[in-house]
């Protein structure tokens, strides 16, 4: 905690009486706006005693050149391909100016706030703070909003500053975002057999039909089908892993054993020796079986899909489990509605701060954009470019409801009240690599579960592959020639309904059908692009170790590499369908498409292709 002054008491004795921001250079004026997203809604004013973690933005000095450095170290035709920057280059980047240091300081100082953290690039100050003075230090009121299943948090749809810090500060949160950042699974009960659907066709490849059924999808499929089944990694420790569990979602080692014990036998062990890192008390993995807690709150699936795919893919590469809490320290009350950080960010200012991370991280969440304020979500986004620049390759969840929304009246803009396809968060972010999921395995086509029937006969929702394009972040130069040739061929199909200049996704597609898993101590199966990310982050993994064996860098951030030429080294899907919003989703064409992405990897390609650019 860094002190910033002594406690101006006579100020703060005129803020209780005048109710308004009591002093700065310049006259308030409203910084932002955001529109509330239509399944929540005001019920009350919120607390003045609630407490909030306001996390500030400040406007990082040169960010321009940090994406320089990013795009040429991760540029395969760049002659400095591979030459990764250090935690220290990328935070001397981006530290704001000193003025704005300054300035920022002085206004919080004469408003009261007296004590505050700063990220390690001091491009973000986090206040702890009520929620009566930060209206007053915002100049806004702040409600009590309940999501139609119940939720509540405490937020406000505008506020302001002094006109002279609004280019000195991007965003301040928690204030107008709605995210909730869930994980992409559709979970399935307990199966007693394999299972297979009417109609669905075996692999003619006698050796992926061997070991490949439909329901349920093992370990030894994935690493048969994608090639790493005949690979031992052979510098585990210089090559290293990671998944980020958010919402109290914890692995629960017991549970990933027993799968190991099934699945990959001679990684069972590792189970209870994975690193797990805990940030702002997030939940550490746990020894015992299934807590109470977890099997009320329906808590672990996630984590332990994530631990269970990765461990069984990767061994014997180390893997770190990244557990964020992001609760403000209060204690919640009957009249006080339980609130969160926004984890992205908690996550990310924690990860920036360490020296050693490990090369390829998947993280399995999502939120609609629109809930996301666009100020928030491109400085998060900058965040993660900065783990780029690092060498490391984030890998995110495409989403598990298509264009947005499993009918047509669940696809309205909350910023226009019409129709519109509703594309993901972070998934649209032009700095990490999004993840579709797919099934079957030859031909592999999107997954598209429209009915939700499981194994089991009983419907479990709707399930179709996340796709589209962003409306804040506009087409990165690594899609050029490629993304635009797409939307060309549409010839106008699904015009006014999504943004053609956007970021497309996914980038890549991998599995993400009916995987085994295990939880509670009980063999299921589970679905989604949190199943498709890790799988895919472990081959890219596997690629990372056999380039650092040979002396070379890690992939880093993908891309650029990926679109230029790393391409070449995915299996293109052409078949398959979804259908979200009322449509019938976006085509399935040869090459890339707003769908599949290039494509599900081939080990062995991919690491011939990168060993090639070095």
């Amino acid at each position: 905690m860094l002190d910033l002054s002594i406690l101006l008491s006579a100020a703060l004795g005129a803020q209780a009486v005048f109710g308004t921001p009591i002093r700065a250079r310049t006259a308030y004026s409203l910084k932002e706006v955001h529109p509330v997203p239509k399944k929540w809604a005001p019920v009350d004013r919120a607390p003045g005693n609630h407490m909030l973690q306001l996390q500030i933005g400040l406007k990082q000095d040169n960010f321009e050149e940090l994406e320089r450095h990013l795009y040429e170290v991760s540029d395969p035709d760049h002659e400095r391909y591979g030459q990764h920057l250090s935690d220290a280059d990328v935070n001397e980047l981006v530290k704001p100016a000193d003025e704005t240091l300054d300035l920022v300081h002085e206004w919080l100082v004469d408003n009261g706030v007296t004590r505050a953290n700063y990220s390690p690039a001091k491009d973000w100050i986090h206040v702890y703070i009520d929620v009566e003075s930060a209206e007053r230090l915002l100049d806004t009121e702040y409600s009590v909003f309940e999501h139609e299943d119940g939720a509540q948090i405490v937020r406000t749809s505008r506020w302001s500053l002094p006109e002279h810090l609004h280019d000195l500060i991007d965003t301040i949160q928690p204030t107008t975002s709605f995210m909730r950042a869930a994980p992409q699974t559709t979970d399935y009960k307990q199966f007693a057999a394999p299972w297979t659907p009417p109609g669905y066709t075996p692999p003619s490849n006698a050796t992926i039909a061997k070991v490949c059924q439909f329901f349920p999808v093992t370990i030894e499929c994935f690493r048969t089908l994608y090639s790493t089944i005949d690979y031992t990694p052979q510098v585990p420790g210089l090559s290293q892993a990671g998944f980020n569990n958010y919402l109290n979602e914890t692995p629960i080692r017991p549970d990933i054993n027993l799968f190991l014990e099934r699945y990959r036998p001679e990684a069972a062990e590792t189970a209870f020796t994975f690193k797990s890192i805990e940030i702002a008390d997030g939940p550490a993995a746990i020894y015992t079986n299934i807590t109470e807690f977890l099997l009320t709150n329906d808590l672990g699936k996630e984590a332990n899909l994530d631990a269970q795919t990765l461990l069984g893919m990767i061994y014997p590469i180390p893997l770190t489990s990244f557990s964020t809490g992001g609760s403000p320290p209060y204690i919640p009350d009957i009249n006080t509605p339980t609130d969160t950080n926004e984890p992205y960010l908690t996550w990310v200012n924690y990860v920036t701060g360490q020296k050693d991370l490990p090369q390829v991280i998947s993280s399995s969440y999502g939120d609609d954009e629109q809930t996301v304020p666009k100020s928030y979500a491109e400085r998060v986004c900058k965040s993660f470019a900065q783990l780029g620049a690092r060498g490391i390759t984030l890998l995110v969840s495409s989403g598990d409801a298509g264009l947005g929304g499993e009918a047509s009246t669940d696809c309205i803009s909350s910023a226009t009240n019409t129709t519109a396809f509703l594309p993901a968060f972070p998934a649209g972010c032009p700095y990490v690599t999004t993840v579709g999921a797919l099934e079957q395995f030859e031909p592999q086509v999107v997954a598209w579960r429209p009915d939700g029937i499981g194994p089991d006969g009983n419907e479990h929702g709707f399930y179709t592959s996340g796709s589209g394009f962003s409306n804040y972040f506009a087409r990165p130069s690594y899609q050029d020639g490629v993304v635009d040739t797409y939307v060309k061929n549409l010839n106008g199909l699904y015009s006014g309904l999504y943004n053609p200049d956007g970021r497309g996704y996914p980038d890549i597609s991998a599995q993400g059908l009916y995987f085994g898993f295990v939880w509670n101590q009980t063999f299921s199966s589970i679905s989604g692009t949190s199943a498709s990310c890790p799988l895919a982050s472990s081959v890219l993994a596997l690629v990372n170790d056999a380039l650092l064996a040979s002396g070379k860098p890690t992939l880093g951030f993908l891309n650029p590499f990926l679109y230029s030429r790393g391409y070449k080294g995915f299996t293109d899907i052409t078949s398959g369908n979804t259908s979200s919003c009322g449509t019938a989703g976006f085509p399935v064409t040869e090459g890339w498409d707003p769908t599949t992405g290039f494509g599900s990897p081939i080990f062995p390609e991919i690491v011939k292709i990168a060993k090639e650019c070095f």
